[in-house]
Protein backbone atom coordinates (compact mmCIF):
# COMPACT_ATOMS: atom_id res chain seq x y z
CA UNK A 1 0.00 0.00 0.00
CA UNK A 2 1.65 3.38 -0.86
CA UNK A 3 0.02 6.66 0.87
CA UNK A 4 -2.09 8.01 3.57
CA UNK A 5 -5.43 7.64 1.89
CA UNK A 6 -5.14 3.41 1.94
CA UNK A 7 -4.16 2.97 5.20
CA UNK A 8 -7.22 5.50 6.32
CA UNK A 9 -9.26 3.03 5.35
CA UNK A 10 -8.01 0.37 6.75
CA UNK A 11 -7.40 2.28 9.93
CA UNK A 12 -11.42 3.11 9.83
CA UNK A 13 -12.49 -0.65 8.91
CA UNK A 14 -10.10 -1.97 12.09
CA UNK A 15 -10.86 0.82 14.56
CA UNK A 16 -12.37 -0.99 17.37
CA UNK A 17 -10.11 -3.75 17.35
CA UNK A 18 -7.24 -1.52 17.71
CA UNK A 19 -8.76 0.53 20.67
CA UNK A 20 -9.75 -2.20 22.13
CA UNK A 21 -5.70 -3.16 21.94
CA UNK A 22 -5.01 0.22 23.41
CA UNK A 23 -7.49 0.17 26.04
CA UNK A 24 -6.10 -3.33 27.63
CA UNK A 25 -2.57 -1.44 27.22
CA UNK A 26 -3.92 1.95 28.85
CA UNK A 27 -6.66 0.70 30.95
CA UNK A 28 -8.53 3.95 29.84
CA UNK A 29 -11.12 3.90 27.60
CA UNK A 30 -10.50 7.76 26.77
CA UNK A 31 -6.88 7.35 26.72
CA UNK A 32 -7.04 4.74 23.98
CA UNK A 33 -9.45 6.72 22.49
CA UNK A 34 -7.14 9.43 22.36
CA UNK A 35 -4.10 7.38 21.05
CA UNK A 36 -6.34 6.12 18.39
CA UNK A 37 -7.52 9.81 16.95
CA UNK A 38 -3.61 10.61 16.80
CA UNK A 39 -2.46 7.38 15.03
CA UNK A 40 -5.02 8.53 12.72
CA UNK A 41 -3.88 12.14 12.43
CA UNK A 42 -0.20 10.24 12.03
CA UNK A 43 -1.25 8.38 9.43
CA UNK A 44 -3.10 11.43 7.94
CA UNK A 45 0.34 13.38 7.83
CA UNK A 46 2.12 10.54 5.84
CA UNK A 47 3.78 11.27 2.71
CA UNK A 48 1.83 10.29 -0.33
CA UNK A 49 5.53 8.34 -1.14
CA UNK A 50 5.23 5.92 2.07
CA UNK A 51 4.90 2.29 0.64
CA UNK A 52 3.82 -0.03 3.80
CA UNK A 53 3.45 -4.09 3.60
CA UNK A 54 1.74 -4.71 6.21
CA UNK A 55 -1.09 -2.21 6.80
CA UNK A 56 -2.59 -3.83 9.93
CA UNK A 57 0.78 -4.04 11.47
CA UNK A 58 2.19 -0.65 10.91
CA UNK A 59 -1.07 0.93 12.47
CA UNK A 60 -0.98 -1.67 15.56
CA UNK A 61 3.03 -0.30 16.26
CA UNK A 62 2.02 3.39 15.36
CA UNK A 63 -0.38 2.74 18.20
CA UNK A 64 1.42 0.82 20.63
CA UNK A 65 4.62 3.25 20.09
CA UNK A 66 2.30 6.18 20.89
CA UNK A 67 0.53 4.25 23.99
CA UNK A 68 4.49 3.58 25.25
CA UNK A 69 5.20 7.67 24.72
CA UNK A 70 1.96 8.13 26.69
CA UNK A 71 3.07 6.04 29.59
CA UNK A 72 6.86 6.99 29.47
CA UNK A 73 5.69 10.62 29.52
CA UNK A 74 3.35 10.07 32.58
CA UNK A 75 5.96 8.52 34.58
CA UNK A 76 7.87 11.23 33.94
CA UNK A 77 5.69 13.76 35.44
CA UNK A 78 4.24 11.60 38.07
CA UNK A 79 8.54 10.98 39.65
CA UNK A 80 9.10 15.18 39.16
CA UNK A 81 5.37 15.73 40.80
CA UNK A 82 6.54 13.32 43.49
CA UNK A 83 10.23 14.56 44.38
CA UNK A 84 9.24 18.06 44.15
CA UNK A 85 11.80 18.58 41.63
CA UNK A 86 10.93 20.61 38.38
CA UNK A 87 13.07 19.88 35.48
CA UNK A 88 15.09 23.39 34.15
CA UNK A 89 13.54 24.30 30.87
CA UNK A 90 14.41 27.05 28.37
CA UNK A 91 12.83 29.73 27.63
CA UNK A 92 9.64 28.68 25.15
CA UNK A 93 9.07 31.34 23.74
CA UNK A 94 8.55 31.50 20.75
CA UNK A 95 10.42 33.87 18.31
CA UNK A 96 7.97 36.38 15.94
CA UNK A 97 8.46 34.34 12.98
CA UNK A 98 7.30 31.10 14.89
CA UNK A 99 4.29 33.44 16.62
CA UNK A 100 3.28 34.15 13.29
CA UNK A 101 3.30 31.07 11.81
CA UNK A 102 1.37 29.69 14.48
CA UNK A 103 -1.33 32.18 14.55
CA UNK A 104 -1.68 31.79 10.70
CA UNK A 105 -1.84 27.53 11.71
CA UNK A 106 -4.64 29.01 14.19
CA UNK A 107 -6.82 30.62 11.35
CA UNK A 108 -6.95 27.56 9.34
CA UNK A 109 -7.77 25.56 11.94
CA UNK A 110 -10.78 28.00 13.23
CA UNK A 111 -11.46 28.32 9.26
CA UNK A 112 -11.39 24.27 8.42
CA UNK A 113 -13.54 23.13 12.12
CA UNK A 114 -16.07 26.46 10.89
CA UNK A 115 -16.82 24.68 7.89
CA UNK A 116 -17.41 21.08 9.18
CA UNK A 117 -21.14 20.01 9.87
CA UNK A 118 -23.02 21.70 13.05
CA UNK A 119 -23.00 18.29 15.00
CA UNK A 120 -19.11 17.72 13.82
CA UNK A 121 -18.20 20.96 14.95
CA UNK A 122 -19.94 20.63 18.29
CA UNK A 123 -18.06 17.48 19.10
CA UNK A 124 -15.02 18.32 18.12
CA UNK A 125 -15.60 21.74 20.18
CA UNK A 126 -16.53 19.94 23.32
CA UNK A 127 -13.93 17.30 23.32
CA UNK A 128 -10.84 19.49 22.26
CA UNK A 129 -11.38 22.60 23.63
CA UNK A 130 -13.81 21.99 26.61
CA UNK A 131 -11.83 19.15 26.84
CA UNK A 132 -14.97 17.00 27.77
CA UNK A 133 -14.56 13.03 27.84
CA UNK A 134 -16.00 11.16 24.64
CA UNK A 135 -18.72 9.29 27.14
CA UNK A 136 -20.24 12.99 28.56
CA UNK A 137 -20.22 14.43 24.94
CA UNK A 138 -21.97 11.90 23.92
CA UNK A 139 -24.64 11.55 26.98
CA UNK A 140 -24.71 15.95 26.42
CA UNK A 141 -25.48 15.74 23.47
CA UNK A 142 -27.92 12.03 22.98
CA UNK A 143 -25.54 10.57 20.12
CA UNK A 144 -23.55 6.85 21.06
CA UNK A 145 -19.92 7.11 21.97
CA UNK A 146 -19.08 6.09 18.71
CA UNK A 147 -20.75 8.29 16.92
CA UNK A 148 -18.98 10.98 18.91
CA UNK A 149 -15.45 9.03 17.67
CA UNK A 150 -16.87 8.91 14.36
CA UNK A 151 -17.32 12.78 14.23
CA UNK A 152 -13.73 13.53 16.03
CA UNK A 153 -12.09 11.44 12.95
CA UNK A 154 -14.10 13.19 10.29
CA UNK A 155 -12.97 16.59 11.80
CA UNK A 156 -9.52 15.80 12.38
CA UNK A 157 -9.22 14.49 8.98
CA UNK A 158 -10.83 17.22 7.81
CA UNK A 159 -8.82 19.39 9.47
CA UNK A 160 -5.63 17.79 8.77
CA UNK A 161 -6.60 18.20 5.27
CA UNK A 162 -6.79 21.63 5.47
CA UNK A 163 -3.42 22.13 6.69
CA UNK A 164 -1.84 20.25 4.18
CA UNK A 165 -3.69 22.10 1.68
CA UNK A 166 -2.26 25.14 3.07
CA UNK A 167 1.49 23.90 3.32
CA UNK A 168 1.16 24.53 7.65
Amino acid sequence: MQGPAPLLRVLQNHYEPLRRFVERRMRSPETAADIVQETYVKVAMLDEATVVRNPLAFLYRIAGNLSLDWLREREVRERHFESGELPEVADGAPDSEAHIAGHQRLQILADAVAELPPRCSEVFRLRKLEHMEPQQIADQLGISRNMVEKHLRKALTHCQARLDEAGA
